[in-house]
């Protein structure tokens, strides 16, 4: 972490969190597979499902960002008992928002679903999946931010072994829930949803139990559990900013899921699957972020501001090269890629030409990523949620939705306000990052 060759050290942290990654990604298309045997109504409710529960973890973002932050900077300075007690306050935090939020809305999901635009055969379906994401958000919540305290500490192999653990239990519970099998009943959408939460409880419980024997770089106390208001309100300072730069991510996901619904069921689908299929292409892009915060919030405990800064660097030319990769891939087999989760014309016609059209603008999107979550891991959240406010609200949302109107076909310009976003948001994240005002230490 603080000395020798960094394009190692990137690797290093890199490569179990991408394993970690990309099973994370594999167990939403897992559930995208099985539900896509039951018709095109269903794979728009997953699609709309994932929209809504996009909305509800803008807090555990931010939660993340400062745990990674805070459990970075004290390991990097060698307070390895504050990292962790830093770690359980954020888990405990984790579980008593996950728990919030998925109660509180479950009487909102009628409404949700109305706004989003789901046509009367999608809502029905789409509630039946929310009721049980919603009950079971904690175990989410909690797998998501105790792979951030692991992550901040610089152990990347614990999240992976625990996702690991989730899909496989996913991929053997998800036709069994789904399908039914002897006295199981047949589920439909509800039974993806429980097959995901039943996987990321077990798997949670799997960290959990290893995290308490102290044997990946942090300990978990008992006594570290209870929530005390300093460490908290360190938590939350850190935070905040990265939580609103999150809602404002999800609202505008969901205003622009509105935008795409107002082109008929099958836009919504092609949509949602190139959305998944996109995600999955990133998660080298958040993976090396994620390395270059752990990289860059250690250095800077240590006083290491230059090397902090060449790590961020590196890991953004790695994420921009593999990003330049994907898309030639894209670009000869976006329409395959999409045929493999549905035989609708329609639909693999508009997931094709959304992966198509906005997948050159990846590497611009890598780059982006990678340097704000460098600002993260440095404590520098603020500029991160101004930039992300700029380029959604004040580019894409405005674009999409006059573009929608003055195209042919309407997604065309749907498109091209993703990619002109996607462009203002790497310009305004690196020209800050190479102001250089984020490289000192800072006071919570």
């Amino acid at each position: 972490m603080l000395r020798g060759n960094l394009t190692a050290a990137t690797l290093r942290l890199a490569g179990p969190m991408l394993l970690s990654a990309i099973l994370q990604n594999i167990q939403s298309l897992i559930d995208l597979f099985w539900v896509g045997r039951l018709g095109e109504d269903a794979v728009a409710a997953l699609a709309l499902s994932g929209t809504a529960l996009m909305m509800l973890f803008p807090l555990i973002m931010g939660l993340s960002t400062g745990t990674v932050a805070l459990v970075s900077r004290a390991f990097g300075a060698g307070e390895r008992r504050e990292a962790s007690f830093l770690a359980a306050q954020s888990l405990t935090m984790a579980v008593l928002v996950g728990m919030l939020l998925g109660v509180a809305g479950l009487p909102l999901l009628p409404a949700l679903c109305g706004w989003l635009g789901a046509a009367p055969v999608v809502e029905p379906l789409a509630i039946a999946y929310l009721r049980v994401s919603f009950l079971g958000l904690f175990s989410g919540c909690l797998l998501f931010v105790g792979g951030s305290a692991l992550q901040g500490a610089g152990n990347t192999a614990m999240p992976m072994v625990a996702m690991l653990t989730a899909n496989l239990l996913n991929l053997a519970l998800d036709p069994l829930l789904i399908f039914g099998w002897g006295p199981i009943p047949a589920g439909g959408v509800r039974g993806a949803a429980w097959a995901t939460v039943l996987s990321q409880t077990v798997a949670c419980a799997v960290m959990l139990g290893v995290m308490a024997r102290g044997h990946v770089r942090l300990r978990l106390r008992a006594g570290d559990l209870w929530p005390r208001w300093e460490p908290v309100a360190r938590l939350l300072r850190l935070g905040l900013p990265s939580s609103l730069q999150m809602l404002a991510r999800s609202l505008m996901g969901a205003v622009l899921f509105k935008i795409v619904a107002a082109c008929g069921t099958a836009a919504m689908a092609g949509f949602g699957i190139g959305l998944r299929i996109q995600m999955v292409l990133l998660m080298p892009c958040f993976v090396l972020g994620n390395a270059a915060a752990t990289l860059v919030g250690q250095n800077i405990g240590a006083g290491q501001p230059r090397r902090a800064r060449r790590a961020a660097w590196t890991a953004a030319a790695m994420a921009c090269a593999l990003m330049l990769l994907s898309a030639f891939v894209m670009l000869l087999l976006a329409g395959e890629v999409v045929r493999i989760f549905t035989d609708a014309t329609e639909v693999v016609t508009v997931g094709g030409s959304y992966l198509r059209w906005v997948t050159p603008s990846l590497a611009f999107a890598g780059l982006a990523i990678v340097m704000g979550r460098a600002l993260n891991g440095a404590g520098c959240t603020i500029s991160t949620m101004v930039f992300t406010l700029v380029a959604l609200w004040g580019v894409q949302v405005p674009l999409a939705a006059w573009l929608a109107r003055h195209t042919d076909p309407p997604t065309l310009g749907i498109w091209w306000a993703i990619i002109l976003a996607t462009l203002a948001h790497a310009t305004l994240t690196v020209g800050w990052f190479e102001t250089g005002r984020w490289q000192r230490p800072r006071r919570e």
